[in-house]
């Protein structure tokens, strides 16, 4: 899966329109890698 494609299921999952369970398999690891770093820099 491409880099903007896991943007784009980062921030569906983000925004409740989209489960992570919506996210293809070959790409949900991913996906909670991404929205994982966005939790560890809104940390401040």
């Amino acid at each position: 899966m491409s880099k903007a494609m896991i943007r784009v299921y980062a921030r569906l999952v983000i925004a409740g329109r989209k489960t992570i369970d919506d996210v293809p398999e070959a790409g949900r690891e991913a996906v909670r890698a991404y929205i994982a770093g966005l939790d560890e820099g809104s940390g401040e």
